[in-house]
């Protein structure tokens, strides 16, 4: 017969504090929001404060944004227009435009025209039709029921019966009304499918033949033409292929989110959060002091409750002990960044001389085992930062790319194959671009054993159409 019995035992294991999640989570976010997190724990706690810089400092960092703008001021301007060191100066020298002006004078931001969205540009020509009240609702109704794509996706009977009207909506004041809307700008916008979306810009086609032809396959064979199926559309509508292939070009012109074409979008701009520069024949990895908040502990303020600390104020206690550990967490997490992109740039060096075909295998194993760190912590640190580099602004997390094998023994990195198959494009024939399956046999050749489906991802990857939309647009240059 057995009896119960207690027994003790000890074992270590991992306890994740509170506080170390919230590690976790602010190592992986950018610096745009890291700064706001900080920038917020400011607001709250009164311990935090702004760290003034002094004339020296100062003139590093004006010494370091500049050595960012000029590294990839090619990339921003291609991109934007201007660079957003640009933008922010000319902000800041059109707020003081409009600040030492005279009263009633305009400055520069008062000009720029203000952006609005969809339902807003919608509106504004709602208004300008001669619509009874009743009608202008019904309308202003289908326009706050869209989405971003610019479709409505709420069945007509709902909304009438939402409405509210007395003596009640019928369905043919809904169908009128939602064709009010349709005839707005952008032209497709209140569709309820992609192929009703796409009837309401044909009409666009000035060729009577094309038009017709296009919104029977917009109407009808919409599956076929998302399989390319040329020659079956050309059996079903009885027209030659070239006239199809033309048609369903003209076709994939059109927009199937019309939204899309009035919604503002904001501007994201990358700030680097390390730069790197060549000196004295050396690459070398510094942190841009633009991005790190600038925050410290108050001083006086804890030497205050330090001196008078009676148990009586435990919140107090708990915002200092929140303020040194922000500080402290602000060091730590820029000094890792710095770390890892110097261990980055030891392996990638010859990337920066010669380009992408010289990009070297790389794992976040070998970073982490050098620098004494987890891989989920390489991991969160190359994710959303950034390295401005005189080739390009790049995120950490390009420079690793898993190991291929050659021919030779030997072993070189995916980003080095990309390099490959866009530099065999580039250089291709006009008249007789090179197919998938082509680029992996001259691969072959070369050493490089890459199947045709992952030269297929390679290209898609590069943005590169495919050997088809390449043969088309030599034909038609």
């Amino acid at each position: 017969m057995t009896f119960p019995a207690l027994r003790t035992a000890q074992r270590q294991q991992h306890a994740v504090t509170p506080r170390l999640q919230h590690a976790v989570r602010l190592l992986q976010l950018s610096s745009l929001d890291f700064a706001q997190e900080v920038h917020e724990a400011m607001g709250r706690n009164p311990f935090l404060e702004i760290e003034e810089s002094t004339h020296d400092e100062s003139a590093g960092d004006d010494a370091t944004a500049s050595a960012a703008a000029d590294l990839h001021a090619g990339d921003a301007e291609s991109a934007t227009g201007d660079s957003p060191y640009e933008r922010d100066s000319w902000q800041q020298s059109s707020s003081s435009v409009r600040t030492h002006g005279s009263e009633g004078e305009l400055g520069a931001l008062e000009m720029i025209a203000a952006e609005i969205g969809l339902r807003a540009h919608l509106h504004t020509q709602i208004n300008v039709l001669p619509l009874s009240p009743r009608d202008h609702a019904l309308a202003c109704a289908i326009v706050e029921s869209l989405d971003d794509d610019g479709y409505l996706r709420t069945p007509l009977d709902e909304l009438a019966a939402s409405s509210g009207m007395l003596p009640e909506v019928d369905q043919e004041e809904m169908v009128i009304a939602l064709k009010r809307v349709q005839s707005l700008d952008p032209c497709g916008v209140g569709a309820r499918n992609v192929s009703e979306c796409l009837q309401l810009q044909v009409v666009s086609i000035e060729d009577e033949d094309e038009r017709e032809a296009a919104r029977r396959i917009v109407t009808d064979h919409l599956d076929r033409l998302a399989q390319h199926d040329v020659n079956g559309l050309a059996r079903l509508l009885k027209k030659s292929p070239a006239t199809i292939e033309a048609v369903c070009e003209r076709i994939r012109h059109l927009n199937p989110r019309p939204g899309w074409t009035v919604e503002s979008a904001a501007t994201q701009y990358i700030t680097p959060d390390v730069l790197v520069r060549k000196i004295r024949g050396r690459w070398t990895a510094t942190l841009n002091r633009g991005v790190v908040p600038r925050v410290r502990l108050n001083q006086s303020y804890a030497t205050l409750f330090q001196e008078h600390r009676n148990g009586r104020n435990p919140e107090l206690a708990q915002h200092l002990q929140e303020a040194r550990w922000t500080v402290k967490n602000v060091q730590q997490r820029f000094s890792t960044i710095l770390m890892v992109a110097d261990a980055i740039l030891k392996r990638q060096q010859h990337f920066l001389e010669f380009g992408p075909m010289a990009m070297k295998p790389l794992g976040l194993r070998e970073i982490a085992e050098e620098l004494d760190l987890h891989e989920s912590t390489v991991s969160r640190v190359t994710n959303n930062k950034y390295m401005a580099t005189p080739v390009g602004v790049f995120e950490l997390k390009y420079f690793f790319s898993r190991e291929m094998p050659t021919a030779s023994g030997g072993a070189c990195s995916a980003t080095a194959i990309r390099g490959v198959i866009q530099g065999m494009i580039e250089a291709e024939s006009a008249t007789a671009p090179l197919s998938d399956a082509q680029i992996a046999r001259l691969l072959g050749r070369q050493g490089l054993q890459v199947a045709r489906r992952t030269v297929t991802k390679y290209r898609q990857l590069l943005k590169l159409p495919s050997v088809e939309r390449r043969r088309r647009v030599a034909a038609t240059s």
